[in-house]
């Protein structure tokens, strides 16, 4: 009696902690997964190419191959009493680890928005639906049907989000179509509202909260804050975030794919359309430049018959876009092309910023800013001009140039306490843009010159291509490359030994963290680092 009391005491103990930790782990999976999904848009085909990318990393384990040699065991032997009661404690030591799916430091948590809450719902019931089939086809042999629901509830997470990304579509849409509809209805009530729209590859963001500085100066504007360029982000800030006071509306138009454009514009058609460039961010998704091209020109299809185009001559594809309606266009060039509107002339730059002469018809005003970057002078130009549409003229702006900040991670410069100085360039990266900043670097002579990246992404077939002609970029201007994640930086690394670059110079570390580790180590007082690029958390390569 003793030893059976011992014998059920023992498979108790051993069950109830083979089953709370494959809960654990279970639980950590499914919040991992879920975190992805919301990093990937909650779209399922780019969470579904994630997970197909990452299947021996994230998604199949150790511990799988482990649980099902147990599930075998159990059926061929049949284990009972402490042989069983070992076999449960196998099984917890084998789920007991679910360190692969914390993530302590994340760049950018997951966020509990009601989204998210429906999409959890969701999937716990599509794991509980399929886990408790999969274990009442076992049910004859209890422990057999226990161990079964615990490994298709852990192996099947990354499936049961997806299940749950598809089966949400319907619900989602409904709620998406309430929120347009609502902002669609507050702008139909302000007609005298003027909505400034900004699209482009890059220069978005910088160019919004420029034009915002000049539009302020007569008038009260509102601009979407950050990066608000979808259009629930669109949503959010004419619902929430516009007064009746506001004179104008400035807004940034994102686009990933053929048609995002035309959706925004349904939400909030343009009075003044601004294109920034065309460049190769997005290949992936567009396929093409030239597809980008008609993407982001597709903005002046909206104007009203009277609107203004402000348009980036120096990029040629911007350059050859037309309105189907009767619009004023205006024309700016950073690079001094007489053909243009309003141009530049006289640029100077160093490490503290730049300034230039502002050139429109007859009239010329000298312009100095802390931006760094020669893209920065197109952002401020294109600005200028929303000025002059809006009735500013350029004296009335010349001013407002002295009090722009630089955006928050957009070649953001700025001193450490330990004397190193950090060019902040890590919101996102481009071939241009990338070019650009390390232009700026090369400036700063007093130390070292760092660069720390984990390289382009989303440049589909080229992507390779530019990284490598990046890293042969850099090699002359800099004197250190720390480079994040080995495999996707690898044709950086070809690049910068093609081009000489010494083997020294380049660091390779896993994580953005390891990355910073390394520059406590070795940086020095007077040395610049350039941050370029951060990628988001489902890039992080697998250790």
């Amino acid at each position: 009696m003793t030893t059976a009391w011992h014998t059920t005491l023992l498979l108790a103990a051993a069950g109830t902690l083979a089953t709370a930790f494959a809960v654990w782990r279970a639980g950590r999976r499914q919040v991992f997964f879920l975190h992805m999904a919301q990093l990937e848009g909650y779209k399922v085909a780019p969470f579904a190419a994630w997970v197909t990318g990452r299947m021996f990393d994230v998604v199949l384990r150790w511990s799988h191959a482990v649980g099902t040699l147990l599930l075998v065991i159990l059926v061929v032997l049949k284990p009972t009493g402490p042989a069983l009661a070992g076999l449960f404690s196998a099984w917890a030591v084998a789920f007991m680890s679910s360190r692969r799916y914390r993530r302590d430091r994340p760049k950018k948590a997951l966020a509990w928005t009601p989204r998210m809450k429906r999409l959890a719902v969701t999937s716990v019931l599509v794991t509980l639906l399929v886990s408790t089939f999969v274990a009442a086809a076992l049910s004859s042999h209890p422990p057999l049907a226990l161990l079964a629901f615990l490994l298709a509830a852990d192996l099947l997470a990354p499936v049961a989000v997806a299940t749950a990304l598809a089966v949400n579509v319907p619900l989602e849409r409904r709620v998406h179509q309430g929120f347009i509809r609502q902002a669609q209805t507050r702008l139909a009530h302000r007609p005298d509202l003027g909505i400034v729209a900004i699209t482009g590859s890059y220069g978005k963001t910088s160019t919004k909260f420029a034009i915002r500085e000049m539009l302020s100066q007569r008038h009260p504007v509102l601009a979407s804050p950050g990066s608000f360029n979808t259009p629930m982000g669109i949503c959010r800030v004419v619902n929430n975030m516009l007064e009746d006071d506001h004179r104008w509306l400035v807004l940034e138009m994102g686009t990933r794919h053929s048609g995002d454009i035309t959706a925004l514009c349904e939400i909030a058609r343009p009075d003044i359309a601004v294109v920034t460039s065309v460049g190769k961010a997005h290949l992936a998704t567009m396929g093409s430049v030239e597809a980008i091209a008609r993407e982001k020109g597709s903005l002046l299809r909206f104007l009203p018959r009277g609107g203004t185009a402000i348009l980036n001559w120096d990029d040629k594809h911007v350059a050859s876009m037309r309105a189907e309606e009767d619009v004023h266009y205006i024309y700016v060039s950073a690079a001094g092309h007489e053909e243009a509107d309003i141009r530049a002339e006289n640029v100077r730059y160093d490490a503290c910023g730049c300034a230039f002469d502002v050139v429109f018809r007859r009239d010329r005003v000298r312009i100095e800013t802390r931006l760094l970057g020669a893209h920065n002078i197109t952002n401020m130009l294109l600005a200028l001009a929303v000025g002059h549409a809006s009735g500013l003229t350029l004296r009335q702006m010349a001013p407002a140039f002295r009090r722009l900040q630089p955006v928050p991670h957009r070649l953001e410069l700025r001193h450490d306490p330990g004397g190193l100085t950090v060019l902040d360039d890590a919101f996102n990266s481009n071939p241009v843009g990338a070019r650009s900043a390390v232009d700026v670097l090369s400036h700063f002579t007093s130390g070292q010159r760092i660069v720390i990246t984990p390289g382009m992404v989303e440049l589909g077939a080229v992507e390779e291509e530019e990284n490598r002609a990046w890293g042969a970029y850099m090699a002359l201007r800099v004197d250190t490359v720390v480079l994040v994640g080995a495999d996707r930086t690898r044709p950086i690394a070809e690049g910068l030994r093609r081009a000489g670059f010494p083997d020294e110079g380049i660091v390779t570390v896993r994580t953005l963290f390891d990355a910073r580790a390394w520059l406590t180590r070795n940086a020095k007082p007077g040395d610049t680092v350039l941050y370029e690029n951060d990628l988001p958390d489902q890039y992080t390569e697998a250790s």
